[in-house]
């Protein structure tokens, strides 16, 4: 299950956003820019799990994440909830999106890291 599919949709839906696609390395790699900007606020993948020092040898979706500073440390202590890959981890979050942490949160996170890049 990956919630990757529902991500790209809630997004397009709410800010009328398409995702962007921008390395030919990893074409399934998706940036979510605001249209004004072009600010970043969302970034989904697919990586390794050990990439997130989990200890299997399989791939899993994620979504990173802006958020501010004071909230970073509790998330963190959520289930499903990392420092951020290969982004600022004092700004940035990874969520992973296989069920681990409720889709209705995310879409919480989604709306913050869209107000704090505006």
């Amino acid at each position: 299950m990956s919630y990757k599919d529902d991500i790209h949709k809630f997004i397009k839906e709410n800010y009328n956003i398409e995702a962007d696609y921008p390395w030919e390395k990893t074409p399934d790699y998706s940036v979510f820019r605001h249209n004004h900007n072009k600010k970043w606020f969302a970034l989904v993948m697919n990586i390794e799990k050990k990439r997130l020092n989990i200890d299997l040898e399989e791939n899993i979706d994620i979504i990173n994440l802006k958020c501010p500073p004071e909230l970073i440390g509790s998330l963190r202590k959520e289930k499903g909830i990392f420092p951020a890959y290969h982004m600022n981890k004092e700004h940035w979050i990874t969520v992973l999106l296989d069920g681990t942490y409720p889709l209705e949160n995310i879409y919480d996170l989604i709306e913050i890291s869209y107000d704090l890049t505006k």
